[in-house]
């Protein structure tokens, strides 16, 4: 459920956290995971979704990597010297995508309309 805002906030970080300037993948790491998670939470197979494409542990486990990602960022592309604003942001979304992605219930709390409790299509 924190995913829409959360992609967001990972959009918004460079600007909310005033990193900004620092450009390269400082900025770009978040935004490019930001909108990758937005679309992929819009295409899940779950309640707050358009689109029922992405299978959820599927979801989870991307986040998951994308936590990883996120959190070595600063360390891997060098910018982890550019000062706190710009590194600590990136490793506690970054562990925050990686916790949520472990721990986040792997199945639908609902089944979709038309389909059993099973995940089977009803048949009638």
């Amino acid at each position: 459920m924190l995913d829409y805002p959360l992609g967001v906030a990972l959009i918004l970080s460079p600007w909310i956290f005033g990193f900004s300037d620092v450009g390269g993948a400082a900025t770009a790491v978040p935004i490019v995971i930001g909108v990758l998670a937005l679309v992929q939470s819009l295409i899940t197979d779950w309640e707050l979704s358009i689109a029922n494409i992405v299978p959820l542990p599927v979801h989870l486990m991307t986040d998951t990597l994308a936590g990883i990602v996120l959190a070595i960022s600063p360390f891997v592309f060098g910018f982890s010297d550019e000062g706190a604003n710009a590194w600590i942001p990136h490793v506690v979304f970054g562990l925050g995508m990686f916790g949520a992605g472990l721990m986040t219930q792997r199945r639908r709390e609902t089944p979709r309309s038309g389909y059993t409790e099973t995940g089977r299509a009803a048949h009638g």
